[in-house]
């Protein structure tokens, strides 16, 4: 496709025909020329905004903005109701591919049931690499708002599925030829899997019923990163067991081929949750089919504390991501 904002055709064939998921909060939708969308929330109900781009992955894109925005809005307790997105496309990107990467937005919209509001999608010689930027907006009841700055000393610490899972499945994917040629088959094809994990909707739903006071989705900087963000934003300090913190086998190998530290990976999916009741959490966790464990507490202070067998390390401030080591090599 050629320099500018895509053609009216376009629009129409590759982008607004792939759409089907509609809520009835959204009064104005995508045309020709509408540049903004318009929703209705009850009066009881809050709006919750967050935004999100994609940038260091290649394949999925369009599902991995969908669920990367919609873990934002769940962490805080709310409903995900419809997104923005800004596609940026690199000069002679092809109008089938844009099409593929809307099929794949709406399959992800369809099952979050989330309307696709609006966006711009424009080719410009400022990228060389397909940019999608999604702003999300959510509902929730003012009084079940869950902020990454609410954990209390005394409560325990839970964790979601498993450390590194999106940078695992981001890397493989990105590299499959070139690690299938190092691992078995079945490794390669299950840490591709791990990319079906990438949601924390359900389960901040769970979370928020069963007593959550603090919510924060393990994205950029990994578990590590995740855990002094919740750490220094609620003004605590905590105290973790790193054998405690579940990993998948294909992470641990596909990291030491790398020498990436799988702690400090991207990992969408996994879900930092403070409550008072972490045990109770997890069973209810684990009834809905969704892996967790409790991995340690916090505690007053401010020191941000992993202990492996009889170490005690104390956490730094989250760097550049171990992802982009591999996507910079």
């Amino acid at each position: 496709m050629k320099l500018g904002k895509v053609p009216e055709t376009v629009l129409k064939r590759s982008i607004f025909k792939q759409l089907s998921t509609h809520r009835d909060e959204v009064i104005v939708r995508p045309n020709v020329g509408e540049d903004c969308s318009a929703i209705k929330f009850d009066k009881d109900e809050v709006c919750v905004v967050s935004t999100d781009p994609i940038t260091g992955a290649v394949k999925d894109i369009g599902s991995l903005a969908v669920n990367i925005t919609a873990n934002d809005l769940a962490s805080s307790g709310a409903e995900p109701v419809g997104i923005l997105l800004t596609l940026l496309l690199p000069e002679g990107f092809m109008e089938e591919e844009l099409k593929e990467i809307m099929k794949d937005v709406n399959y992800q919209c369809n099952l979050l049931n989330i309307e696709v509001m609006g966006g711009h999608t424009e080719v410009t010689n400022a990228v060389n690499k397909p940019i999608i930027s999604v702003t999300g907006i959510g509902k929730a009841h003012e009084n079940k708002l869950v902020l990454t700055g609410k954990a209390e000393v005394g409560q325990d610490i839970v964790i979601t599925k498993w450390a590194g899972l999106e940078g695992t499945a981001i890397i493989t994917k990105d590299n499959e030829d070139k690690l299938r040629e190092h691992f078995n088959s079945d490794l390669i094809d299950n840490a591709m899997k791990l990319g079906d994990y990438i949601s924390v909707v359900e389960e901040a739903k769970i979370a928020v019923e069963y007593g959550a006071t603090s919510m924060h989705d393990v994205t950029e900087g990994g578990v590590f990163g995740a855990l002094w963000e919740v750490a220094a934003c609620s003004n605590v300090g905590l105290e973790v067991k790193l054998e405690d913190i579940p990993i998948k086998q294909e992470t641990i190998e596909i990291c030491e081929y790398y020498n990436l530290n799988p702690y400090k990976l991207i990992s969408s999916g996994c879900m930092i949750i403070t409550t008072y009741n972490g045990e109770l959490l997890v069973e209810k966790l684990e009834k809905a089919g969704i892996a967790g464990s409790v991995i340690g507490k916090i505690v007053e202070g401010k020191d941000k504390i992993v202990i492996q067998s009889d170490t005690r390390r104390a956490l730094t401030p989250p760097k550049t991501d171990e992802l982009y080591k591999v996507i910079n090599a």
